[in-house]
């Protein structure tokens, strides 16, 4: 057959084309290029390959890559290596000659650095604890008590009379607690003069605390000195039953776990009686103390989010004298509390690295108090509503935002053969807030926030402006700075009787350095506060006819050091907190500006735990040192111009392990007996010789003694709270 030329000429471009897909089918591409850091310093053995293939190589001590590849067209070119953001690049093949690649640092890695500024981690899942929620329960000095833990922690200060956190020279009423993210308006019991009081909640429910003693999230406000934040258990890992006996009365506690939910829950069971028969007290009681107490968890897991519901209640009451300088036959106080709080939160995940996570608590509470012939009654109904959302743009870039409510309606009623009087408020106070995290690097992050606030009662809305930036100064250190402005509202007590008032206001700037490494940390943090608008009347107590205003001002300023080392000696875990305060104010019925008498100048705190294998025991030892606090002696000029002697308190404790699930513990406070004084209370009426009689405010006892046997089951048959020491 006779081809035309036409044909010929097209058989001739099909061989062409053909021959021309077959070279490019067979032929090989060359990859090349070079790795650095965004400063140009190479890096060796990253792994640059390409997408799907084997097709691949590590770089060399100068950082250079090159392959060859079969691939064709769009492939993409993948460069990885460990503590670094991996590259990723999608172009065609014949692109990829002499490239030029720099590698971000990963922020995500362990050595990345944290934000430290004022804030003090207590869980078992940070990246830096001072304190695991064990410790809680096995400190000697704690009690069982989360605040009595955290009192062993810088930046505290010893009032052993009352028993609430007292921080960087603020107040009790200066710092908040929060459960999940939301508020709790009474968290701790009642109590009366001279008797500390304990916080409400058991510690076993909780795996996380973050305690910031200043500086803290632009999330939280309403706290001029700081926030305790308490995070509930998100998931248990088995059945259990909790069992206490102690000296002082007994508890029951139940786990129960399902597929996606679970539920705990304990009960307790508080009665003085019994000890104070034995060892009775410097109080004449004609009812001990008294107190029923119980709380539960619910949670529920879905595909994509977490449902807590927490609930707690507990009542009691006591009634006793005590002694008194200006009443013979002494102070007659009775009381009688009970409070309900109940807390449900909701944290999900939604699209685009969106999270969200909304909640809310109610709290009730009723207190009847009896003080010689008066009678006070007064309730409390408090409730927060908080939604707050979280985008991640990137590992680097961060932003949250949300709004909150919080409601407040106190009554009280006074009344005596004489008068008969009712005094309450009602307040709301919404705020909105927003942070924005930044991580420039392994070494550099910031955090910039804001919160606005607006009273109801007070129509006055409030600015507060908060920033913190961190920088690693080394593998094992960092160096942070904070600052912020923090409002409060004025205390019941107060707005009971005047709502002409407005926010009480501070400033906190911090300086942090820290030092992690081998199971070793060290905290050092100077700080400085600035109180404006602080409350102040002209009466020895707040009343109905007192003259208020927002007249005073004040500072504390100081530094704190922690030290914790559980690697040094082996099977023994210790830390040393000491803290330095300088601080004075102008509030309540002070005449001139001083230091109040909550504050000392320095607080020394040391704490120790051996396990000793060979007794199944952990032995435990804490020292409290806190220099004198201020007093006013009338009997010389000036106001508050006295100080105490100093407060010192040792105490141990034992905790034998019967079996894997059977402990018994003892701990005595104070071993030594040393004699505290915590102030004085003077005559109201000078003598014949013109001086103030007074007398010494000493402990209701100057020691504690505590027996307790604990037994858990549980599935495993040897789950146990001392597996962790």
């Amino acid at each position: 057959m006779k081809l035309s030329k036409k044909q010929l000429t097209l058989i001739v471009v099909l061989t062409f084309f053909a021959s021309s897909l077959n070279y490019q089918a067979f032929s090989q591409t060359s990859i090349s290029g070079i790795v650095t850091e965004k400063n140009g310093t190479p890096i060796e053995g990253v792994n640059v390959y390409l997408e799907g293939t084997y097709d691949g190589v590590t770089t060399d001590p100068e950082g250079k890559f090159t392959f060859t590849t079969y691939e064709i067209g769009v492939q993409t070119l993948i460069a990885s290596y460990l503590s670094y953001e991996s590259f990723m690049m999608a172009a065609d093949v014949t692109q990829m000659s002499d490239l030029k690649i720099w590698l971000r640092e990963d922020v995500n890695s362990l050595d990345t650095v944290v934000i430290s500024a004022g804030t003090l981690e207590a869980s078992d899942n940070s990246k830096v604890s001072v304190l695991k929620p064990l410790d809680v329960v096995t400190t000697a000095s704690a009690l069982g008590d989360f605040v009595g833990a955290l009192q062993t922690l810088p930046g505290t200060t010893t009032v052993a009379e009352d028993g609430r956190l007292f921080v960087r020279g603020g107040d009790a009423g200066e710092t908040q607690i929060f459960i999940d993210g939301i508020r709790v308006f009474t968290p701790y019991t009642p109590t009366t003069n001279n008797i500390p009081t304990r916080g409400r909640y058991s510690p076993f429910l909780f795996d996380g605390i973050t305690f910031s003693t200043g500086g803290y999230s632009a999330e939280y406000g309403q706290a001029l000195s700081s926030v305790l934040l308490l995070n509930t258990i998100d998931e248990p890992d088995q059945d259990k039953t909790e069992i206490a006996l102690m000296t002082v009365g007994g508890g029951v506690g139940n786990t129960q776990k399902w597929e996606n939910s679970s539920l705990s829950f304990n009960t307790s069971y508080i009665n003085l009686a019994p000890y104070l028969a034995l060892y009775p007290d410097r109080n004449d009681w004609e009812k001990p103390f008294e107190t029923f107490a119980g709380e539960s968890v619910f949670r529920r897991k879905f595909e994509k989010g977490i449902f807590k519901l927490y609930a707690a209640f507990d009542t009691s009451s006591f009634e006793l004298t005590q002694e008194d300088i200006i009443l013979p036959e002494g102070l007659r106080f009775k009381l009688k509390n009970s409070n309900f709080y109940s807390n449900a939160s909701y944290a999900g995940e939604l699209e685009n690295n969106w999270r969200f996570h909304t909640g809310a608590s109610f709290t009730h509470a009723r207190n009847d108090v009896g003080i010689q012939e008066d009678g006070i009654d007064n309730t409390e109904n408090s409730a927060h509503f908080k939604l707050k959302f979280r985008k991640r743009f990137s590992n680097r870039v961060k932003l949250s935002f949300g709004a909150e409510q919080f409601l407040t309606d106190f009554t009280e009623d006074f009344n005596n053969d004489f008068v008969s009087e009712r005094y309450g408020f009602n307040n709301g106070i919404s705020a909105a807030f927003s942070e924005l995290d930044l991580i420039f690097s392994r070494k550099f992050a910031l955090k910039l926030g804001a919160r606005g606030e607006h009273s109801q009662l007070f129509d006055q809305f409030t600015f507060s402006p908060r920033a913190s930036v961190a920088y690693k100064t080394g593998k094992n250190s960092q160096l942070s700075l904070a600052y912020g402005d923090f409002y409060q509202q004025p205390i019941n007590d107060v707005l009971k009787f005047s709502s002409d008032l407005q926010a009480q206001k501070t400033q906190h700037y911090i300086m942090n350095y820290q030092y992690v490494a081998n199971n070793r940390i060290l905290r050092l943090e100077a700080y400085r506060k600035d109180y404006n608008s602080l409350v102040t009347f002209n009466d020895e107590f707040p009343g109905f006819d007192s003259n208020y205003s927002n007249n005073g001002d004040g500072y504390a300023q100081g530094f704190d050091l922690f030290w914790r080392d559980n690697n040094t000696v082996k099977n023994v875990d210790y830390w040393v907190s000491y803290s330095f305060l300088d601080t004075e104010r102008l509030y309540r019925n002070f005449p001139v500006s001083s230091t109040p008498s909550f504050a000392n100048t320095h607080n020394l705190n040391t704490v120790a735990k051996w396990w000793i294998e060979d007794w199944k025991s952990q032995i435990g030892f804490s020292h409290t040192f806190s220099s004198g606090r201020t007093y006013t002696n009338p009997n010389e000029p000036g106001f508050l111009q006295e100080k105490t002697k100093a407060f010192n308190s040792v105490s141990v404790n034992w905790a034998y392990l019967i079996s894997p699930q059977q402990i018994l513990y003892l701990s005595i406070n104070n071993v030594f007996g040393w004699k505290n004084i915590n102030g004085y209370q003077y005559a109201s009426t000078a003598d014949a010789n013109g001086n103030f009689n007074r007398r010494a405010l000493r402990p209701a006892a100057d020691q504690f003694f505590f027996v307790g046997f604990f037994w858990t089951i549980s599935e495993d048959g040897t789950d146990n709270q001392l597996d962790n020491l």
